[in-house]
């Protein structure tokens, strides 16, 4: 962590470079005095760029990582837990007499009550944000509270109940933790998503998703890691090994929360920004943002924003691309440490190391993905479209072959297409948003309805399933992301012009910056789009933009 908390604190308007402090004179501070927008980016060079999004990486990337990486462990923990001494007394479902089919119920029921507190906090009405703070919407309270008091405080309460999993005595306790632990959990990743819309560009948001998925992949390597360590701290203190899983990583989580207090930025132009940015950096970072990016001074609420937002198509279709894509994907994530147990190929605990070898594939694969679409080859829709072929093979996989290696082949691949999906997807959606409020209501309401697939996934592998080898279910995931994969195709079509901009606006930053410059002459056009298809055929000239 020593890397998030280094800081680089210049005195107050001035800069750390050596370039900066000999023409900091000279240089315009901000738009006002530069005379524009496209004056303001040209008095920076490419090594000022590197330098400032250095310092902004430093302070994101790697703290989103982990604090994604916790998340993830601290809600799979419980597909986990499941096979720990499995058969034996010591089992979370002979400990508290629960059959298969009712520990479906909490994975499920941990998504119901992500979902009821999103809609729950959409619902409010916007007098209500006028005269009750405690009435804001989830990620309007992330404006009006700032970041990091209610990333801390999401992270802390959850610590706390995940803590309290380890006293649970029968299913009804464990299922009203499961709900209370994600009532505390709804929020944060919209929240963190909308707050990165402030301090990188669309066109940059592959970054730091990237980190955030890669280190949530990471999760499946440190998850395994952990319980079959702590599957040797099997009756200490008079405790089975499932609830010490539950109480380390509570208290773990726990401390993840101080140090999100004291470490995670607010917004560019917040008061703690200026302690390790100038002013004139504060300045930079959002005048380089395009047209539609959340801003500093924007109102915590506005109205036409969400009204804009619900008239929108795009919001459905992303929002159906996702709900599908879900639906597969978590029924495969809920049931995979119980098929790989099932292959035989280890027994206890070392059944748990065989879900590394999913996680270790899906890792690799979002770092290419991350680093491929910074290169601007190709939009995020039309990178998906492989992705989409990969997932429906896999799972088809599962319900034509019985052969054990490539049911273990078919759990590696399913979960990694299912993983590196969604560093194009919402890369891709970041784009479409528009201001404060618009983004903040649009990725909490596509989040809630997309956890759906949450809901839905684990059901799909009850007993009754059982007889064919899940096949059944395995038939209706891959149903599902063919569904998505239709939803995908319509999106991107609605997103035609844009995306193209940003790739077109892309492939022309990085040529700028290859002369030492920050290009800044035109930006992506998200509320008046510019027209680069005529229906589905793509203009050849591009002069023709209009």
């Amino acid at each position: 962590m020593a890397g998030i908390l280094t800081d680089e604190k210049p005195g107050h308007g001035a800069t750390v470079t050596d370039h900066e402090s000999s023409s900091s004179t000279a240089e315009p501070q901000n738009v006002e005095e530069a005379g524009s927008r496209e004056a303001f980016l040209a008095s920076f060079s490419k090594a000022d760029d590197k330098r400032i999004m250095r310092k902004v990486d430093k302070r994101f990337l790697l703290l989103i990582g982990i604090l994604y990486m916790t998340k993830n462990i601290d809600y799979q923990n419980a597909a986990s837990v499941k096979v720990l001494q499995v058969g034996q007394p010591r089992n979370i479902l002979k400990e508290l007499n629960m059959t298969s089919d009712q520990y479906n119920w909490v994975q499920s029921i941990y998504f119901i009550s992500y979902i009821i507190f999103e809609v729950n906090e959409i619902a409010k009405r916007p007098k209500d944000i006028q005269t009750d703070p405690s009435q804001v919407p989830s990620n309007m309270l992330l404006k009006r509270m700032t970041p990091r008091l209610w990333q801390s405080r999401i992270i802390l309460t959850w610590g706390i109940v995940l803590a309290c999993h380890a006293a649970i005595q029968n299913k009804d306790t464990y299922y009203a933790l499961r709900f209370l632990l994600g009532m505390m959990e709804a929020g944060l990743f919209p929240g963190l998503a909308a707050q990165l819309c402030s301090w990188y560009r669309s066109d940059e948001m592959g970054k730091p998703i990237m980190w955030m998925f890669g280190w949530q992949n990471c999760s499946g390597v440190v998850g395994s890691l952990l319980a079959y360590g702590i599957s040797y701290m099997n009756g200490l203190c008079g405790m089975s090994a499932w609830r010490w899983v539950y109480l380390l990583e509570g208290l773990a989580t726990i401390l993840l929360s101080v140090v999100v207090f004291f470490v995670l930025p607010d917004y560019p132009k917040s008061p703690r920004s200026s302690k390790w940015l100038s002013p004139r950096e504060q300045e930079y970072l959002e005048v380089r943002l395009s047209e539609n990016a959340p801003l500093t001074h924007e109102a915590a609420f506005n109205k036409s924003e969400i009204i804009a937002s619900l008239k929108n198509p795009r919001t459905y279709g992303f929002m159906i691309n996702q709900l599908m894509v879900n639906l597969g994907g978590y029924g495969l994530s809920w049931y995979l440490p119980t098929i790989t147990t099932n292959l035989g190929f280890a027994g206890l605990p070392r059944n748990q190391l065989l879900n590394i070898g999913p996680a270790a594939a899906s890792v690799i694969a979002i770092i290419f993905a991350g680093n491929f679409l910074s290169t601007g080859w190709m939009t995020r829709p039309a990178f998906t479209q492989p992705i989409n072929a990969g997932m429906t093979v896999s799972f088809v996989l599962f319900f034509t072959i019985t052969n054990k290696a490539g049911i273990y082949a078919a759990c590696i691949l399913g979960t990694m297409f299912y993983s590196v999906y969604f560093i194009p997807f919402w890369a891709w959606r970041s784009s479409t948003l528009q201001g404060m409020t618009g983004t903040a209501f649009t990725l909490a309401f596509q989040s809630c309805i997309g956890q759906v697939g949450g809901v839905v996934g684990p059901q799909l592998f009850q007993s009754k399933f059982a007889h064919n080898g899940y096949k059944t279910s395995f038939g209706i995931c891959a149903a599902a992301i063919i569904v998505g994969w239709v939803f995908n195709l319509w999106t991107w079509y609605l997103t035609r012009n844009v995306e193209w901009d940003v790739r077109r606006i892309r492939r022309l930053r990085i040529k700028a910056e290859k002369h030492g410059e920050v290009y800044g002459e035109d930006d992506v056009k998200v509320a008046d789009e510019r027209k680069f298809y005529g229906g589905l055929v793509h203009k050849k000239d591009e002069a023709e933009v209009v």
